[in-house]
């Protein structure tokens, strides 16, 4: 039990030897002579990563070693696509997509032998050489980690971990050294902004629901719902680092006067759900949460609500809704939640990214935090990086990175030798970067300056093959799928402009649908109730104005430049190559592809060709010749 400062330093002392090997210290534990840490995020244990690490402990068991290796489940590491991801320790070698039947050849070679193994090290080519170890790879070395610090460093499931990496420190700098306001005040001058989407400055929200402390009842709650398509930022948060989450919220109470607090997370995340409980429960056995935390009069508790995947439910108020057991929509603003908002009481409400940044800016104070960043975007955001991209994962970069950086320093740049095209930002809310803007430094201001918004931090990379008008389709089908109808201009213009869009892919568009479409936007983000609606034009908008001419070629030539709208498309065999082999027919589902008279020279079977009128334009029969007869155009 901490009930004191006193207690929590002696607990981080007691504890450092659990993670000093991983952070190149000397304080190892007693007779552990590696660690080896596996991925147990969401990523790598739908790869298998369980059964890896149980592999592992009945070979360790075998060999009668366990005294001498610690085997660590970690959050995510970042490098997601690579899975299952394992790290031996203190050499920090760095191997991927390990199966339970490598763990004897590891378990001899590495652990026994000290000879890692070469097949199964991920090789990263970086400059001239070769890199295999994780503090030398590209990804992790142009990286700088705040909100990641722990993920895939410490065990989620043991507190002593977190404490060792000075957990708990700066509640207790909180509640023991500083006043409320001063909490607020440090906030407000490191310059952290909301990283939820809006960017609104987290200590001024802090601030608007501080006043009448101890007299109001009050809220703080925690957006875990993240709904954004290929955004998984908090949920890897919550996976690998939940107590730091419990921590934030608990110094968000103490400054604003609150004594309870709501965890908004998405039953779609159960490993993030069950770490959390497990982090409450261990924080509550700790006295650091409760009743007189640390000795003082503060008393915080913390509740987890989940979410059933309404995609509205991301919007602060609908969020709120929600938690009183109501249907999930938005409610007019003003009051805003700091004046009424939870249960009709003053509320505060961030997202995950935004709390795991506050223990370490109360820790190293506002300057620290200040001193990384633009002018008006301080401190680093963390992206979750997919699409066509070598690297897919997670990352966390400061603000002002650039573009170019991020995609190809750390992200390894376009796979198969394509261009690379664009890059959406925001999700269904935010809007697609071209690549002649690929050297935009990357904060709220310059993204909404192009059009576009930060979003949570899904970053969706694009190549050559990818089609504008099909992503801005793709991403609006969401929103409409997603709004909870409540207000006129979004339950039916986003409809209107989604049949627009349609019309358009399907060859039907007309050139003056453009110019429908962009009043129709701009109808929507004037007129919408909430967040969703205000910003689910955003990718049309993007891609209308970067992207034009790709409109026009839909329109005017009634073709799509890269061959993705299937109702634009023909497929055509060329018939001095086709060997007449049938495969294309075999593989066609309606029976388009006939025989011709016709026989090439130099074959001895008559060449196919496929009726337009049957033909489906699924691309199987392209896709099934290996002579490269068949084309789309």
């Amino acid at each position: 039990m901490i009930r004191t400062v006193e207690d929590l330093r002696a607990a981080r002392l007691a504890g450092v030897a659990k993670v000093a090997m991983r952070e190149g210290k000397n304080e190892a534990e007693a007779n552990i002579r590696k660690h080896v840490l596996i991925c147990a995020g969401t990523g790598c244990t739908s790869s298998g990563s369980l059964a890896l690490r149980d592999a592992l402990n009945a070979e360790l068991a075998a060999k009668g070693i366990t005294n001498e290796i610690k085997v660590v489940a970690t959050g995510c590491f970042g490098l997601c696509a690579l899975g299952p991801v394992m790290v031996v320790y203190p050499e920090g070698t760095f191997y991927s997509m390990v199966k339970p039947e490598d763990v004897a050849e590891i378990v001899q070679s590495h652990l026994i032998d000290n000879v890692p193994v070469e097949r199964l090290q991920f090789h990263e080519m970086t400059g001239d050489h070769h890199a295999s170890k994780l503090h030398d790879m590209a990804f992790f070395k142009n990286q700088h980690r705040v909100a990641l610090r722990n993920c895939g460093v410490v065990d989620p499931e043991d507190i002593d971990e977190y404490i060792a990496r000075d957990g708990y420190a700066a509640l207790a700098k909180a509640l023991t050294e500083m006043t409320p306001d001063e909490v607020i005040q440090t906030v407000l001058d490191s310059g952290l902004r909301g990283r939820g989407g809006g960017g609104f400055p987290t200590g001024l929200k802090w601030k608007f629901a501080s006043s009448n402390r101890g007299n109001v009842k009050k809220y703080v709650c925690c957006n875990a719902d993240e709904g954004d398509p290929g955004a998984f930022m908090d949920r890897s948060i919550l996976e690998g680092d939940p107590h730091a989450i419990i921590e934030a919220m608990a110094i968000a109470g103490y400054a604003i006067g609150a004594d309870e607090g709501y965890v908004y997370v998405r039953a779609e995340y159960p490993i993030a759900i069950d770490r959390l409980q497990i982090a409450i429960d261990q924080a509550h056995e700790q006295g650091l949460l409760g009743e007189n935390i640390f000795g003082t009069d503060f008393n915080f508790e913390l509740k987890i609500r989940f979410g059933a995947g309404a995609f509205v439910c991301g919007e602060e108020t609908a969020l709120m809704t929600s938690i009183e057991g109501n249907r999930g929509e938005p409610r007019p603003r003003p009051p805003f939640p700091a004046v009424k908002g939870l249960f009709g009481q003053p509320t505060i409400l961030n997202n995950v990214e935004t709390y795991a940044n506050i223990g370490q800016i109360i820790l190293n104070g506002a300057d620290w935090f200040r001193g990384m960043g633009t002018e008006k975007s301080k401190g680093t955001k963390v992206f979750a990086m997919g699409g066509k991209i070598v690297n897919t994962g997670l990352l966390e970069v400061p603000m002002g990175t650039t573009l170019r950086e991020v995609i190809y320093d750390i992200g390894g740049g376009i796979p198969n030798g394509k261009a690379f095209k664009a890059v959406q930002t925001g999700g269904p809310s935010g809007g697609c970067i071209p690549a002649s803007l690929i050297d935009t430094p990357i904060d709220y201001d310059n993204l909404v300056a192009m059009g576009c918004m930060m979003g949570s931090g899904g970053m969706i990379v694009m190549d050559e093959d990818n089609c504008m008008v099909d992503i801005a389709h793709f991403f609006l089908e969401f929103t409409v799928d997603e709004s909870c109808g409540k207000c006129t201009p979004c339950r039916v213009g986003t409809r209107r402009l989604l049949e627009l869009l349609e019309k358009i892919i399907s060859g039907k568009g007309e050139l003056e649908d453009l110019d429908r479409m962009e009043e129709l936007c701009n109808y929507i983000k004037s007129a919408s109730l909430c967040g969703l609606g205000q910003t689910a034009p955003n990718p049309v908008i993007a891609t209308l104005k970067f992207f034009r001419d790709e409109y026009i070629a839909h329109i005017v030539d009634k073709k799509c430049p890269a061959g993705v709208c299937k109702q634009l498309l023909s497929f055509v065999i060329d018939q001095d190559k086709c060997i007449g082999c049938g495969k294309c027919a075999k593989n066609c589902p309606v029976d388009a592809i006939v025989k011709t008279d016709y026989i090439a020279p130099g074959h001895k079977l008559p060449s196919l060709t496929i009726d337009t009128a049957k033909c489906i334009k699924c691309g199987a029969c392209m896709a099934g010749c290996k002579f490269n007869a068949i084309s789309k155009s």
